[in-house]
């Protein structure tokens, strides 16, 4: 007897279905950058030259003035047409204007609040690195001051208001204006981070358009910022938003925060269970962590306390809890 192969035949076993194979690993792919976000950031940060600022404001007064002129014919046509109606059509522009009017005074109203919340910023670091306890004093009857129409920091003006003149140390009372009433804000401004590095992350990975994940990033943040912003008592406007926006990401791009996102990547996924994700959830995951990042920084330009010593929000921590949930380890 010979020995030699043995054909096997299992009928009963259905053929393997292409369809079913695993697919095959990208090996040299590179590794999710944020791109998104990064595009974003140098959007916002890029300052435009001067004859560029030049051409659009002569641009914006030319405009304004043939709208002006076109809107003055066509309100004095109709008034020599119909004298009743040409009057109906001047009051609709005359409230236009007036409502136009009031949108410009809110947005003033809004950057004044942005630079009051600014100098007050200021003022306190001086007292705060002076240590003297008359600022420390004065920053605190201005923090009372500012935040006196808050219904939600009642409890803490009050707790503040009466604790303070026990407290006979500069750094203490700092400490404890802090503990107060910046406490309750941060706690809302890192629930709006959240919110938004989860949104990012989301259109980034489920929405495959081109240019979409850049239009969400560029939205998502102003939007946050701007809610940020509210929350601290900054109230800004359309120009107060995009003011910050800019200020934020010229500081994260000068600095290259924004292009750093792998130690954010190990945080939350590590290797295994990122090479487990496609490139697009990679991509997602990159770009809201990056979303956190800007909002830690929009925190520290909107808060009108600089953070005391571990009171800033860890940027890890804030991405585990917005983006565990979205994209699981274990898929």
């Amino acid at each position: 007897m010979t020995n030699g192969p043995v054909l096997i035949e299992l009928e009963d076993q259905a053929a393997p279905e292409v369809a079913d194979a695993a697919p095959v690993p990208e090996l040299h792919a590179p590794a999710p950058s944020g791109q998104a976000m990064q595009v974003a950031a140098r959007l916002a940060a890029r300052k435009p030259s001067r004859l560029t600022r030049w051409f659009w404001a002569l641009v914006g007064m030319f405009l304004s003035a043939a709208v002006s002129m076109a809107a003055w014919d066509f309100a004095t046509g109709m008034v020599a047409r119909n004298q009743y109606l040409g009057w109906a059509v001047t009051a609709i522009g005359g409230a236009a204007l007036l409502l136009a009017l009031l949108i410009i005074l809110k947005e003033l109203a809004g950057l004044a609040r942005l630079k009051r919340v600014d100098g007050l910023k200021a003022r306190a670091d001086t007292a705060a690195q002076s240590r003297e306890m008359g600022q420390a004093r004065d920053i605190v009857d201005e923090l009372l001051r500012f935040y006196r129409g808050r219904e939600d920091l009642a409890w803490g003006r009050d707790s503040l208001a009466k604790q303070r003149n026990d407290v006979l140390d500069a750094d203490a009372l700092m400490t404890l204006a802090e503990s107060e009433l910046m406490l309750p804000l941060d706690q809302a401004a890192q629930r709006e981070v959240e919110a938004a590095a989860r949104q990012v992350a989301a259109v980034t990975a489920l929405v495959p358009l081109a240019l979409a994940d850049v239009v969400a990033a560029l939205t998502s943040n102003i939007c946050m910022i701007r809610r940020i912003a509210e929350i601290y008592g900054g109230r800004s406007g359309t120009l107060g938003s995009w003011r910050l926006f800019r200020a934020v990401m010229t500081h994260l791009v000068a600095t290259g925060a924004v292009a750093a996102g792998d130690d954010l990547i190990g945080t939350i996924a590590g290797g295994g269970a990122l090479a487990k994700l496609s490139r697009r959830f990679g991509e997602g995951l990159v770009n809201g962590a990056l979303t956190a990042r800007v909002g830690v920084a929009a925190m520290e330009v909107c808060r009108p306390l600089p953070f005391g010593a571990g009171r800033r929000p860890s940027v890890a921590g804030l991405v585990k809890r917005a983006l565990t949930g979205l994209f699981s380890k274990e898929s």
